[in-house]
């Protein structure tokens, strides 16, 4: 017949032992990172690539400037001034 968890002994189910506590309670936790998987990412700048293959000038639908307004027209107003 086998054992279940409840008649393990407290040492096999990892319960804590009395006695005198850490003086640093945090010390049990060592924060380690986590290990990468694949390449390193390049981290020089100078190797870096910023391409823009957006049109000029960029196009915006109507649909999208009512959108803008609903939502932050308070703030334009108080930013621009109101519309005349």
């Amino acid at each position: 017949m086998s054992k279940t968890c409840a008649h393990r002994s407290p040492k096999r189910r990892g319960r804590a032992t009395n006695g005198a506590l850490p003086n640093d309670l945090y010390s049990y936790a060592e924060v380690r990172p986590l290990p990468r998987i694949g390449r390193p990412p390049k981290l020089e700048p100078e190797t870096w690539t910023v391409t823009d293959d957006w049109s000029d000038p960029l196009p915006v639908t109507q649909a999208e400037i009512e959108l803008f307004e609903t939502w932050f027209g308070d703030f334009f107003g108080e930013l621009f001034g109101p519309t005349p």
